[in-house]
């Protein structure tokens, strides 16, 4: 199903998805104080299914053996995908910056060959190894702020390691996703894991209403729910399965690089955040190791 009644580029497609994702990060960060992150949370993945289940319903029916059959899996990528990724972004938004976060993120491609290695026995060359060392050791120089002494000393911000267990969620999920069951329709596949992702986060959502932690209703509270709702849940999903299937997973992914840049920027023009040297030393050292693991790891493995 072409959702476009055009053919647009799949490179223009896959630079929007990127910054729909990094403003997923800089609105979080900025409404850190309004929504707690389940809150946050539920009405994101409430609103897109609102948004996206009409389009879908009779579909999903027609699939709904294949569905029941299948389950467990939509379960745990449910949990992995939507419940847990957002949820542990939007608790480590509370307490560190964009520019942390999405610099640990993209350390995604090396962690997913690591655990593709742990869980799948997929051969891992040296390096492959050397490149995941190099990365870890480049979100360790900005998890310390450039002091090594604060890791050993525990002054470790915890919302960098919520953020460390969000990647790992989404790493988990990228390496699951091979079990992800061929016949379901991608748009079915979307909306089941957003309605088991919903359902999940209900009772941590009533937990909120209980302890009377409500949200005004106002504009900048619809306008930044249904941002997260359309543009990072649902169109950039449309958009990056339509530049996959035209370009390859490995061409495609190599844009996700973009997002500490986007994120970087967007949050000195909307957030005052600063870049500083231990974040140039961070880069350089997940972008070298990224280039070790995923390029020339395999030209020589």
């Amino acid at each position: 199903m072409n959702p476009f009644p055009w053919h647009p580029s799949p490179y223009v497609l896959l630079v929007l998805t990127t910054l729909f994702w990094s403003g997923n990060f800089v609105l979080g960060r900025a409404v850190h104080t309004v929504f707690t992150p389940f809150t946050l949370s539920f009405w994101r993945w409430a609103v897109a299914l609102l948004i996206l289940l009409p389009f879908v319903w009779n579909s999903l029916r027609q699939q709904g053996p294949l569905l029941r059959r299948h389950w467990p899996i939509l379960l745990w990528l449910s949990l992995l995908g939507v419940v847990n990724f957002n949820t542990c972004v939007y608790i480590g938004l509370q307490t560190t910056t964009v520019t942390n976060a999405v610099i640990m993120l993209s350390i995604t491609p090396v962690l997913i060959i690591a655990l593709s290695f742990l869980l799948l026995r997929q051969t891992v060359t040296r390096w492959q190894m050397l490149g995941i060392a190099l990365s870890l050791s480049g979100v360790l120089a900005i998890v310390s702020r450039g002091v090594p002494g604060n890791l050993l000393a525990q002054h470790v911000n915890s919302g960098d390691l919520w953020i460390l267990a969000a990647v790992l969620s989404w790493a988990l999920y990228s390496v699951c996703l091979r079990w992800r069951p061929p016949d379901l329709h991608p748009l079915n596949f979307q909306a089941m894991t957003m309605i088991i992702g919903v359902i999940i986060l209900t009772p941590f959502y009533s937990w909120d209403l209980t302890h009377d932690r409500f949200f005004l209703l106002n504009t900048a509270t619809i306008v930044s729910i249904f941002y997260l709702a359309l543009f990072p849940s649902i169109l950039a999903y449309i958009f990056w399965n339509r530049a996959v299937a035209e370009l390859g997973a490995n061409r495609a992914g190599q844009f996700l690089h973009l997002m500490p840049a986007f994120g970087a920027v967007l949050a000195m023009i909307f957030l005052d955040e600063r870049l500083y040297a231990f974040h140039a030393a961070g880069i350089a050292l997940i972008a070298l190791g990224i280039w070790l693991a995923t390029v020339y790891g395999r030209k020589t493995g």
